[in-house]
């Protein structure tokens, strides 16, 4: 571990069958994140990512899942840690040195926020991800803080308070994957808490040449009807989905998209339950620069 050890944080990490990608980012983690704790949850891997943990890392705590659990797997990890905060990290990123200590200070400074996502930096290279403009530009009212509002997250490029994540119940497995971030974050916001992007926050990606670019955006299609019809006015939800629909490619992954949501349409409209005036009122302010957003179109 890093020489300065902040007892208040530990690091889930997610990954399925990017043996050479993890071993890289925890070699980060551990010499430079200051976590006093790291956990990698192994989504069932089959390229021998789990003995590579276990000989290369040994004071890593291994979770080996039998089966690919997602975004889930995430869940596992933080019911593992005995730690106020809890750092995600996928298996292509890691947290800049002193980034985690600022993240705790933050959040013991302000003990209504739920996350503190940091400002991306892409490897290799160090440029700012996209996304960086969007958090930076948010055009939610501030009430005060170190950085700007936000009301939705990304799980590899933020820090939890453990507590606020457990109440809500984690990720929803039934995302899978792409988008969870945004129900949960939602759902946070609902019971009371803020979000907020603190630029000096740093974490680095470097994009893993190891996806599925088809399947990650049909689960993105999919996750992004069902929280709209789970969350939003259906008026507004109707007119998303139209948009989506005349947006995103003519092929047969957006129409694969489309049908897993429609499988869906079920429990959506079982657990449905649009949220309060002020929330949406927050997420209203949001959609046409998410729309409009570099960082998030549906192509592949």
């Amino acid at each position: 571990m890093s020489g300065r050890v902040d007892e208040r944080v530990g690091i889930v990490v997610i990954t399925y069958n990017r043996r050479d990608e993890l071993m890289r980012s925890l070699s980060h983690l551990v010499r430079e994140s200051g976590a006093a704790e790291v956990v990698v949850v192994d989504n069932g891997s089959s390229d021998g990512t789990a003995a590579a943990v276990r000989g290369r890392f040994p004071d890593v705590r291994l979770i080996a899942l039998d089966h690919n659990a997602g975004a889930t797997g995430r869940n596992h990890g933080v019911a593992l840690l005995d730690r106020p905060y809890v750092a995600f990290a996928d298996d292509d990123t890691w947290w800049a040195r002193g980034a985690l200590r600022r993240a705790a200070d933050v959040l013991d400074t302000h003990p209504d926020v739920a996350v503190v996502t940091g400002r991306i930096l892409v490897e290799p290279g160090g440029r700012d991800d996209p996304i960086n403009v969007e958090l930076r530009e948010s055009p939610l009212p501030n009430p005060g803080g170190p950085g700007p509002p936000i009301l939705s997250f990304l799980a590899g490029a933020s820090v939890v308070r453990r507590q606020a994540f457990v109440d809500q119940g984690g990720f929803d497995d039934r995302f899978f994957m792409g988008g969870e971030e945004q129900l949960l974050a939602t759902d946070l916001a609902t019971a009371g808490w803020r979000m907020l992007h603190v630029p000096e926050v740093v974490v680095h990606h470097w994009p893993s040449v190891v996806r599925d670019a088809h399947l990650r955006r049909r689960q993105g299609i999919r996750n992004t009807l069902w929280f709209w019809w789970l969350r939003r006015p259906a008026r507004k939800a109707l007119y998303r989905t139209v948009q989506l629909l005349r947006t995103a490619p003519h092929d047969r992954v957006t129409l694969g998209g489309v049908r897993d949501a429609l499988a869906g349409a079920r429990w959506v409209r079982r657990d449905r339950r649009v949220v309060p005036p002020d929330v949406e009122y927050g997420l209203s302010l949001l959609d046409r620069p998410q729309v409009t957003s570099r960082a998030r179109r549906y192509v592949s």
